[in-house]
């Protein structure tokens, strides 16, 4: 697993980035909030999209489960150590591109390695 990442602030290319993916689904591609919990958005707000096409369930699941709570994690945790400075935090966005292999089977794993 590995991630690639945008990070911006209002107004800029990582801003209309982070829209595009939320509106820019395809088959085998969507794009999902990072969340540290149901309906708890991580801020600076955070959209993740996969890198690979989402065939089945249980990639679905991965992306939506462990990897999304890693990404989330990730985001809270750099703005908790001061990473990302906590007055930013509501004026940049973040994009992530998230790698999962198609032959993974270890959530545990997969959470770590997309910390």
């Amino acid at each position: 697993a590995h991630i690639d990442l945008i990070i911006g602030p209002r107004g800029s290319p990582a801003e209309s980035a982070f829209a595009n993916a939320l509106v820019n689904n395809k088959d085998g591609f969507t794009s999902l909030m990072a969340v540290v919990a149901p309906n708890l958005l991580t801020k600076p707000a955070t959209v993740m999209f996969s890198k690979v096409t989402i065939k089945g369930a249980k990639q679905a699941v991965q992306m939506f489960g462990p990897a999304q709570r890693a990404v989330a994690m990730a985001v809270a945790d750099s703005v908790a150590d001061g990473t990302i400075p906590a007055d930013e935090a509501d004026n940049l966005f973040i994009c992530v591109g998230v790698f999962i292999h198609w032959l993974a089977e270890d959530d545990k794993k997969i959470q770590e390695f997309n910390y």
